[in-house]
């Protein structure tokens, strides 16, 4: 007797990814432009003024030394740029994982990210796709005719929500 039967994974995964369609460029600008808006002029300035208070009810000197004076010295710009590290991380993780893919960007541009395989983003998706963002310039790649270095690296895509 002859078997009949097919497999269809292949297919059915081909399937599964052709189902969704890509954000643009264009929504992907949108993205970034207002999720870093949103970190660096609001987030970063809320908990920074927060933060500052703090550094000086526990370590005066130290935080006149890093930021007092006529500028800041090379440790008040290492906390800083550990600070904005922070935000970037803590943002994009909270967003993608607690919202199901969303920021407030792909909430307004109607985007969300997906693995590529149809499924939701794991919280290694997540952490993942944001320490890939922060490779020296990796926004760029977004430039190109592919998807940018934090979607490939991380098997993930930025699809139309609505």
């Amino acid at each position: 007797m002859e078997d009949n039967t097919t497999q269809s994974a292949p297919a059915d995964l081909f399937n599964e990814h052709t189902r969704f369609t890509e954000a643009t460029k264009g929504q992907r600008f949108v993205n970034w432009l207002v999720d870093n808006v949103l970190i660096r002029l609001i987030v970063t300035y809320f908990t920074g003024e927060l933060f500052a208070s703090f550094l000086l009810d526990v370590a005066p000197e130290f935080t006149y030394r890093a930021f007092g004076g006529d500028g800041q010295n090379f440790m008040g710009i290492l906390v800083s740029y550990g600070f904005g590290l922070f935000h970037y991380l803590f943002y994009y993780t909270i967003c993608e994982k607690a919202f199901k893919g969303y920021t407030l960007g792909k909430l307004l541009s109607g985007t969300r990210a997906i693995r590529t395989d149809g499924q939701e983003l794991t919280f290694k998706d997540v952490i993942l796709r944001t320490l890939s963002r922060m490779v020296p310039f990796e926004v760029f790649s977004a430039l190109g005719d592919g998807a940018p270095w934090h979607d490939t690296w991380t098997k993930t895509m930025v699809i139309k929500a609505r």
